[in-house]
């Protein structure tokens, strides 16, 4: 049940206790008694508003002529005093106990009778009174403690990962720099030194070159994401036309289609993306000796659909999933997506995941 159905569920309980014990001297008792229970079902969003009309209703209900019973004023009290309102509740409640004298003496009862009764019925509403309020203020404490530690314990878990992030850094480029490095030097240089003399430049020495460059990049990219997250976000579905761009310059005939419109997709969505359009690129490159390759993104009011398609001597036997493959179920899995990477039946390899855009 939740907080609003629970808010009514109390104001009926508490009107129908309020008419059925209630001995009003005239009929109008009845409403005054039944409208201040009902008003209770918005003491969570008006809580001030609840505490002036429960008491006005009170003072209405002690000018007929009855002993007022104050369970619903009780209940706003509570309510306004949680809500952190302290001035509000103390002004209202000292206000309601002077002015039900003022009501008795507009309503029609026997005043020399009534005295004795009402001096030793204030000093019990007085501390129904400072236990109500006492009770709220002690629930909105208990509140204000949990909200602190939970905020506490985001901010000890974002410290932790920043912290991880930093060491996996210092990892990757203690790592992996150096040997990017050497590989992308030493290419460069055979390259040069293949032009410089007039020769041919063989074709994988230049992919090797050109991959050399696209790791240390990413590598930087990577680094500089991991060291500040914030002021580098990472590449997402606006950057695979330049994947696929690239994957042209390499004498792959690569197309890419987009459908719909990218709206409100989440970011890790959109990461996700780019990495297997990345990866299963560079899969068709080292592996599949394709000569066309298709990129299809489509934009779902719910999902977001990835697939590439290529033309390439993928073995219709299906085999043990690479390194790459395995990175990109991980974390199509982590989103909640599906990904299926087959073979084709007419020849080549297809690779389609499906990423939910709705925000958790």
């Amino acid at each position: 049940m939740n907080a609003r159905w629970l808010d009514w569920v109390i104001a009926i309980g508490v009107a129908a206790s309020l008419v059925s014990a209630g001995h009003p001297a005239t009929g109008p008792g009845y409403a005054l008694l039944a409208a201040s229970g009902l008003a209770l079902a918005a003491r969570r969003t008006a809580p001030v508003a609840v505490l002036a009309a429960t008491g006005l209703l009170a003072l209405g209900y002690q000018a007929t002529g009855a002993d007022v019973p104050v369970i619903a004023f009780l209940f706003a009290v509570y309510s306004t005093m949680r809500a952190g309102h302290r001035v509000v509740t103390v002004a209202g409640s000292v206000l309601m106990l002077a002015a039900l004298p003022v009501a008795a003496l507009l309503s029609p009862r026997d005043l020399t009778t009534y005295e004795a009764f009402a001096q030793s019925r204030d000093v019990l509403q007085i501390a129904w009174l400072i236990a109500a309020a006492a009770a709220g203020e002690a629930l909105r404490q208990a509140e204000r403690r949990a909200d602190e530690a939970e905020r506490t314990r985001e901010e000890t878990a974002r410290r932790r990962a920043n912290e991880e992030r930093l060491h996996i850094a210092r990892e990757l480029h203690d790592s992996l720099t150096h040997q990017i490095s050497v590989i992308k030097l030493q290419a460069e240089v055979a390259v040069h030194l293949a032009q410089k003399r007039g020769e041919d430049v063989p074709e994988a020495l230049v992919t090797i070159r050109d991959a050399g460059r696209e790791a240390a990049r990413e590598l930087r990219a990577t680094l500089e994401a991991l060291r500040d997250d914030d002021k580098n976000p990472p590449h997402g579905i606006d950057d695979v036309a330049e994947l696929v761009q690239r994957a042209r310059a390499t004498g792959l005939d690569a197309q890419l289609t987009i459908e719909g419109r990218n709206t409100d997709v989440p970011a890790a969505v959109e990461r996700t993306a780019y990495r297997i359009v990345q990866e299963s690129l560079t899969n068709i490159a080292r592996h599949a000796a394709a000569a066309t390759a298709q990129v299809r993104i489509d934009f779902r009011p719910d999902a977001l659909l990835i697939r590439v398609d290529d033309d390439g001597k993928a073995s219709p036997k299906t085999s043990e999933p690479g390194v790459g493959l395995l990175g990109m179920r991980e974390r199509v899995t982590a989103l909640g997506g599906s990904l299926q990477a087959a073979p084709r039946t007419e020849g080549g390899f297809t690779v389609q995941a499906e990423l939910p855009v709705a925000q958790p």
